[in-house]
């Protein structure tokens, strides 16, 4: 029942009222765990085999239509241009590329406004939209309009298609109208994407290695970083990095990574972004020393079996290079060239361009002049060409899967932004003979899966009230988990953390010590284990200690594991009962009766007509014939049936004694089949909690992601007894509202209270501030008995801040230089403490000394405590608070110089540790019809002594320019 006190209690036991109705027809089954992690894991594979199927048939429509299409240097081609369809001039004719192109909002594709009919073209600002490739490349894939189509009727719960050419456009299907920036300009380039990249090359090891020399000063320096950057943008979770830095002596941008490889996750990656924008210029370039510690590197790496263990390849960024570094090659690298190199020749002076050209045409590698920041982008996608070149030879279409990701660039809607996906993709080649041996690349083709739609087919009906689903990739990252949190908030908006897409696995099931879980599933093997969990709800406030079993199996054809949880006890059985349709329709479409629309008791997603039914009026309209082509979860339905006849009798049992209990405005209940029963008795605007049970209280009702709070909480209750809490929203801004129910009587302070007992927990996925640990924005958790903590903990029943948000400010009270970082931290949580019954004692406070009563509520968690009002202990005994500490990886030492040098080495073995992973099962590094004399615009280029001599001299002014510089 809900209390207008704030109140809520939630009655364990069905009543005797209905027992013995139910008895005869409730039949218990025990939840066989590794019979239904395998058959969540077959649904799951036959859903992403159909989107495999429609890339596929993507592919080889693209490449037929290329097959057949000649070149047309001159060719006139209007296209839907995203950015200007539907457009028209100031006399209302129709802009250049633009063009009617009808777009309708549909429910599918989030409510954006699409064309399902028509795909359209998108193109970078900074590529020509009528280059004679991009006109010859869209007028081909046109093509892919028909197959695009025909693969949505196959498959309507496909979402966006695409084709990403190798020449910079876009073609995506539905066809939306594309939002620039505020500026007018789309900096969207589809080359860009990892998904694009991991689909057009196999994994890799790429050292980075730039001048830093005097002479890279000014704009060469920025063109340098940007070029980094630009690298690290093209690297995945399954390629591997370091960046070294060179002038007159060698030095690793991260001393922490000296000497090794560390994983290209977006953690690392932003990392090493951080660092290269501190980079300085001075001294004289000596690159001969940075290639040999760069094959020294990559050398190792091979040798012990860490790395990609596939492609190899030094990015060498300089403005020019003297020395005699032909012996370099000749010891580390020829006659293999095993390892590529990719020269980067930075500025507008080509003095050097003959020396850069001949590092890379000699190491199987690509030269590139970038002379301003906007040729950066272009000559860097060049490496991913000769990458993909054994691939593309052998025709291998490997389908590549990629970590979770949020498109945020994609889409400007909030709804598609902030959405969870994975990409399917697959490349597509060039099969004309006459380019064979060049290894062409046309482009990549994907489709998107929103991970929502793909946890749907683990229903949470079958898990139980506190079981979940989860999956991981080869990595052991997390794809999908109810305890991932992706968003942090930076003021009022939600914004991505910096390595969303990078936590593990180990660090949000951190009771895994051993990482046994993480290590057998990053594995793809098929087993079960069990755990003693700390598991936590309102946001961290509360823990629950429970005993969960784990069944985990790979989802074939994909890098991705499944694993399930069912907690001992209620995870363990199911109870099932049947009832005829008419009466259980009858007592389901009451007023009083909801069921989980997140759930899917019906499958509206697949028929157009059926995408604005709620999921009630679905399963009304199927039980009732009038809409026999749904597709409907039959025991879902039969157990919700059942729970709304079971449940009916509670309407009258309820009129029947709230009455004698004045002051409650709400009585509710729930069942395992998300069916929920909800009687009001007070209008809306007299309700203490008004937004109590609404559709926005997601942690009250049933969703995609957690049983309600409320919910979770009483099932860990004795049964027989009542269980109190306060909901979040019913203190926001009472910071006076100490306790449930307070009097002040003759200087005695009266409070109904809990009793709680501290526990400690882990944040693996917190933010802190960068600047040191300067007070953080969580408020404490005010204690009307804090003076009397030896006994027992009386705080408030609910938190002003979650844990999930501790170390975040608002943006008027952040200054510029508090930028939040991931971190870990260590916290406080509290859990019901059952036995304190009664005990009454002294607490001496200086001066004076407090007495204290307590005594336990009759079949309840409550206590009342009585306190003596007249004496101040505050001095003695400060708040209890749940402000969280920086653990370990502390950016400001305070304590000694050991502390801060053990916490730094904590943090550095952390970051470049390689855990256990399951390599991609294919590599196309090296191919013998391969041709290597492409190497940007020079067949064979043979350094001459003239030619180093005349670099030399032209260098002498620019190293005494650089000393004055250096000084």
């Amino acid at each position: 029942f809900r209390h207008s006190q704030g109140f809520s209690k939630i009655e364990i036991e069905n009543t005797r009222f209905f027992s013995d109705y139910i008895e005869s027809t409730v039949k218990m089954e025990e939840v066989d765990g590794e019979e239904l992690v395998k058959r969540f894991a077959e649904e799951m594979e036959g859903m992403l085999g159909r989107k495999m199927k429609s890339v596929k048939r993507l592919a080889e429509a693209a490449e037929d239509a290329d097959l057949y299409h000649e070149f047309n240097a001159t060719l006139q081609f209007d296209y839907y241009n995203s950015m200007t369809i539907n457009s028209v001039d100031e006399e209302g004719n129709p802009v250049e590329l633009g063009g009617e192109f009808p777009l309708e909002e549909n429910e599918h594709f989030n409510k954006l406004a699409v064309n399902t009919q028509q795909s359209d073209i998108q193109v970078p600002t900074n590529v020509y939209n009528k280059d004679p490739n991009i006109l010859n490349g869209v007028y081909m894939s046109e093509a892919l309009n028909d197959v695009f189509l025909d693969n949505f009727q196959k498959d309507p719960t496909l979402t966006w298609q695409y084709f990403g050419s190798a020449t910079g456009f876009f073609r995506l299907y539905p066809g939306i109208a594309w939002t620039p920036d505020e500026n007018g300009v789309v900096t969207f380039d589809c080359r860009n994407r990892n998904w694009y990249i991991q689909a057009a090359t196999s994994p890799k090891d790429i050292i980075i290695v730039v001048d830093i020399s005097g002479s890279m000063k000014g704009l060469r320096l920025t063109i340098a970083k940007h070029t980094i950057n630009t690298i690290l943008d093209t690297l995945g979770e399954n390629d591997f990095v370091n960046v070294i830095a060179y002038s007159d002596y060698v030095q690793y941008v991260e001393p922490c990574f000296k000497g090794t490889l560390v994983q290209a996750d977006l953690d690392n990656r932003e990392h090493f972004k951080l660092l290269v924008e501190e980079l300085q210029v001075k001294g004289e370039g000596k690159v001969k020393k940075a290639m040999k510690e760069s094959f020294k590197i990559l050398n190792e790496a091979a040798a012990r079996g860490q790395g990609s263990l596939c492609n190899q390849a030094i990015m060498l960024i300089t403005d020019g290079a003297m020395e005699d570094y032909e012996d370099v090659f000749q010891e580390f690298n020829w006659p293999e060239r095993r390892v590529r190199v990719f020269t980067y020749l930075i500025g507008r002076e080509v003095t050097f361009a003959q020396n850069v050209k001949w590092i890379a045409c000699n190491n199987k590698g690509y030269y590139t002049h970038i002379s301003t920041l906007a040729d950066v982008q272009e000559n860097v996608m060049e490496y991913l060409h000769v990458l993909s070149r054994p691939m593309v030879i052998n025709h291998d279409h490997d389908i590549i899967w990629t970590e979770a990701y949020m498109d945020s660039v994609l889409f400007n809607t909030r709804a598609q932004s902030l959405l969870l996906m994975t990409t399917v993709a697959m490349p597509v080649f060039s099969k004309k003979k006459e380019t064979l041996s060049h290894g062409i690349l046309l482009g990549v083709v994907g489709t998107d899966v929103p991970l929502k739609e793909l946890m749907r087919l683990a229903p949470r009906y079958k898990l139980g009230v506190h079981g979940y689903a989860f999956l991981n990739t080869n990595n052991g990252y997390i794809l999908s988990h109810p305890d991932l949190r992706p968003l942090y908030k930076e003021g009022k908006k939600l914004k991505p953390k910096p390595n969303y897409n990078s936590v593990d696995l180990s660090e949000v099931e951190w009771e895994d010590d051993d990482e046994k879980l993480r290590t057998a599933m990053v594995k793809g093997e098929t087993g079960s284990m069990s755990l003693d969990v700390r598991a936590t709800v309102e946001k961290g406030r509360r823990v629950m200690f429970l005993k969960n079993d784990y069944f985990y199996t790979t989802i074939n054809e994909t890098p991705f594991s499944l694993g399930i949880v069912l907690t001992r006890g209620h995870g363990e059985f199911i109870f099932t009962g049947n009832v005829s349709i008419k009466e259980g329709l009858n007592d389901l479409m009451q007023p009083d009766v909801t069921i989980a629309d997140e759930w899917t008791y019906c499958e509206t997603d697949i028929d157009p007509h059926h995408r604005k039914l709620t999921q009630h009026q679905a399963v009304f309209r199927y039980l009732t014939g009038k809409e026999p082509d749904l597709e409907c979860d039959e025991k879902l339905l039969r157990q919700t049936l059942f729970d709304a006849v079971v449940t009916a009798p509670m309407e009258a049992y309820w009129t029947a004694v709230i009455p004698e209990s004045p002051g409650v405005e709400t009585a509710f209940l729930g069942t395992r089949s998300g069916l929920m029963r909800v009687t009001r008795y007070v209008g809306s605007e007299k309700r203490v909690a008004k937004k109590f049970l609404s559709p926005s209280d997601k942690e009250n009702i049933f969703t995609l992601d957690h049983f309600p709070l409320w919910y979770r909480r009483a099932a860990e209750y004795p049964a027989g007894k009542f269980l109190y809490y306060i909901p979040k929203e019913d203190t926001r801004g009472r910071e006076d509202f100490i306790c449930a129910v307070q009097l002040i009587l003759h200087k005695l302070f009266v409070c109904v209270c809990v009793c709680l007992r501290r526990v400690s927990l882990y944040d693996y996925q917190a933010m802190c501030k960068m600047g040191g640990h300067s007070t953080s924005s969580a408020r404490p958790l005010l204690s009307v008995s804090r003076n009397v903590s030896t006994v027992c903990v009386c705080l408030l029943l609910s938190a002003y801040t979650s844990t999930q948000t501790h170390s975040q400010l608002s943006s008027a009270q952040r200054k510029k230089a508090d930028i939040l970082q991931p971190c870990d931290t260590e916290y406080p949580s509290f859990v019901y403490e059952p036995s304190i019954k009664e005990t009454n004692s002294l607490i001496k406070c200086g001066r004076c000394q407090k007495m204290f009563v307590t005594q336990a509520v009759p079949d309840s968690n409550l206590l009342i405590l009585v306190v003596q009002a007249d004496c101040d202990c505050s001095r003695q005994y400060p708040p209890i608070t749940m402000n969280p500490k920086e653990m370990l990886l502390m950016l400001m030492c305070v304590v000694v110089l050991d502390v801060c040098l053990h916490n730094a080495s904590v943090k550095c073995d952390r970051m470049k540790s390689q855990k256990v992973r399951r390599r991609p099962e294919s590599c196309h590094a090296y191919h013998p019809h391969e041709n290597a004399k492409e190497c940007g615009g020079a067949s064979h280029i043979y350094p001459s002594v003239s030619l180093f001599l005349t670099c030399l001299t032209a260098s002498l002014a620019c190293l005494k320019a650089s000393a004055l510089v250096c000084r």
